[in-house]
C-alpha cells in the first residue's frame, strides 16, 4: 500500500472522528456534573406513614431519556415516565431513612411533576403536597429546557409510629460536586426542625435522644482538637516548659475553663455576629501561639503563665464555637447536653495529646538535646509557623471594611464581659485551692522560676523556696 493511500485513509478517519466530536459536543455538555446543587425537602411522619417531599434541580439528573421537541423544549405530554425514571435512578434508592435504628423499606413514589424555579409551593409542607397531588400541571404553553426545571417528588414509607426516633442519610452526592440539602422535619406534637446539611454528612437523627446528641458532640469535640493544628501548637507551647503534674494542672485548667466560657457563651448569643469577627479570632489565635512561643524562648514564669493561658483560652473558645455553630442544628432539644459533650470531647482529645507529648518531650530532653536548647529550638519553629499564620490571617482581616460596631455587638460584649469576669474570679479561687497562694498568686514571692547556670533544666518550672 502506497504512502499516499495510507495518508488518505488516516485523513478520512481523522475527519470522521472530528465530525463525531462536533456532533456530540452539545450532548456531552448536557451531561456535565453541576458544581453546586441545592435540594429542598420535607419529612413528615403521620400515623404509620412517613412522607418525604423533595425538590431537585433537573440539571442534576443525568443520563435520562428526555422527551423534547426539535427546538429542545420539554414535551410535557410525554415527560411523566422520564420523571419516574429519574426518581428511581437518582433519588429513591440513595436516600436512607431509619426508624429506631432500623432502615425503612423502599418507598412508594406517589407523585412527580416538573415545576418552575419561581414556584413557591415548597414554602410549606401542605402547599408542596397539594401542588404535587392536585396542582395544575405545566402545559405545552410553558417552554423550558430540561436543565431549567425542578423535579418535585413525593415518596411514602411504611412506619410503625409517628413518634419513633427517625434518622436520615441523604446520600445524594451523585447529583453534583457539592450537594446541599435543606430539610424540614415535622413530627406531630413537636416543633418543626430545620436542617442544612451536606449530602455526605452521614446519618442525621431528626429528633435526637440525649445520649445520641452527647455521643455526636463528644466525637465532634474530640476530632476537632486533633484536627486543629493551631490548637495543638498552643498546647505544645504550654507543655514544653511545664511538664510536671502540679503546674500543668493549673495551666491546663485555666485553658479549659476559659475556652468553655466563650464556647458556651457563643452558643447562647453572647458573641458578635459580624463578618469581621471570625477572621479577627483566627488572627488572635495565631498571635496567642506566637506569644507563648516567645515566652518559652525568653523563659516562662509560672505565676503569670496561667493568667495568660486563661486569656488566650477565651480566644480559642471562640474558635471552637465557629465549628459548633454549624453543628448545633443536630442537638435537637439538648443544647446544654451537646455543649457539655463537645467540651468533654475536647478535654479527652487534650489529655490524649498530653499523654503522648509529655513522655516524648522527656525522652527528647534526656537523650537528644539539652532542655533549654530544645525548648528554644522547638519554640522557635512554632513561632515561625505562627508568624506566617498571623500575617496571612491579619491580611484577610484587613480586607473587611470597617463599618463601626453595632449596638447588638456592644450588648453582646457587655454580657460576655460579665461572664468572663465571673469565670476569671472562679479560676483564681481554683488556682489558690490547687496550688496554694504561695506559688500561684502574683503577690507572693516565696517561690519563683529560675534557669540554672548550666542551662540543663532551663525554661522549665522548678519551684525553689526562698527564705521569707
Amino acid at each position: 500500500m502506497s504512502s499516499t493511500r495510507i495518508t488518505s485513509i488516516l485523513l478520512i478517519r481523522l475527519g470522521v472522528v472530528t465530525a463525531l466530536l462536533v456532533a456530540l459536543a452539545p450532548r456531552l455538555a448536557a451531561h456535565e456534573v453541576p458544581n453546586e446543587v441545592t435540594v429542598f425537602g420535607f419529612v413528615r411522619p403521620q400515623a404509620q406513614t412517613l412522607t418525604l417531599l423533595l425538590r431537585v434541580p433537573l440539571k442534576s439528573l443525568r443520563d435520562i431519556d428526555i422527551p423534547t421537541y426539535s427546538n429542545g423544549f420539554l414535551d410535557f405530554s410525554r415527560v411523566d415516565q422520564a420523571l419516574k425514571d429519574a426518581t428511581t435512578l437518582w433519588l429513591r434508592d440513595y436516600i436512607e431513612l431509619y426508624e429506631d435504628g432500623r432502615r425503612l423499606a423502599a418507598p412508594v413514589t406517589t407523585a412527580t411533576r416538573v415545576s418552575l424555579p419561581s414556584d413557591r409551593s415548597f414554602d410549606s409542607f401542605d402547599t408542596a403536597l397539594a401542588n404535587l397531588i392536585s396542582g395544575p400541571r405545566l402545559g405545552q404553553e410553558t417552554q423550558i429546557y430540561w436543565e431549567q426545571g425542578m423535579l418535585d417528588v413525593a415518596l411514602e414509607y411504611a412506619t410503625l409510629s409517628d413518634q419513633s426516633d427517625f434518622a436520615i442519610r441523604p446520600g445524594l452526592t451523585r447529583l453534583g460536586l457539592r450537594v446541599n440539602v435543606i430539610l424540614r422535619f415535622l413530627q406531630p406534637g413537636k416543633s418543626e426542625r430545620v436542617f442544612d446539611v451536606h449530602a455526605d454528612t452521614g446519618i442525621v437523627h431528626l429528633d435526637p435522644r440525649w445520649h445520641q446528641a452527647f455521643y455526636l458532640f463528644a466525637k465532634e469535640g474530640f476530632f476537632h482538637i486533633l484536627d486543629g493544628i493551631d490548637h495543638l501548637l498552643f498546647l505544645l507551647c504550654l507543655v514544653i516548659p511545664f511538664r510536671r503534674f502540679r503546674p500543668l494542672v493549673v495551666v491546663i485548667t485555666a485553658f479549659t475553663v476559659a475556652h468553655s466560657v466563650t464556647l458556651i457563651a457563643s452558643a447562647y448569643g453572647m458573641a458578635p455576629n459580624s463578618l469581621w469577627f471570625p477572621p479577627l479570632i483566627e488572627t488572635l489565635i495565631a498571635i496567642s501561639i506566637l506569644y507563648m512561643a516567645f515566652e518559652n524562648i525568653i523563659g516562662a514564669r509560672l505565676e503569670r503563665r496561667w493568667v495568660m493561658t486563661f486569656g488566650f483560652g477565651l480566644i480559642h473558645g471562640f474558635g471552637f464555637s465557629f465549628l459548633l455553630r454549624e453543628r448545633l442544628q443536630f442537638a435537637g432539644e439538648h443544647l446544654v447536653t451537646s455543649l457539655l459533650a463537645f467540651n468533654v470531647g475536647v478535654e479527652i482529645g487534650q489529655l490524649l495529646v498530653l499523654v503522648i507529648t509529655i513522655p516524648l518531650l522527656t525522652l527528647i530532653f534526656r537523650f537528644v538535646v539539652a532542655e533549654r536548647i530544645g525548648t528554644i529550638l522547638m519554640s522557635a519553629l512554632v513561632a515561625h509557623t505562627a508568624w506566617h499564620w498571623a500575617t496571612e490571617r491579619g491580611a484577610r482581616l484587613l480586607q473587611y471594611r470597617w463599618t463601626g460596631i453595632e449596638m447588638s455587638d456592644v450588648a453582646a460584649f457587655l454580657r460576655l464581659a460579665m461572664v468572663i469576669v465571673a469565670a476569671g474570679f472562679l479560676m483564681w479561687l481554683m488556682s489558690l485551692w490547687i496550688g496554694g497562694s504561695s506559688w500561684i498568686g502574683g503577690s507572693s514571692r516565696r517561690f519563683r522560676t529560675e534557669v540554672p547556670p548550666d542551662g540543663s533544666d532551663g525554661g522549665s518550672a522548678n519551684p525553689r523556696k526562698e527564705p521569707s
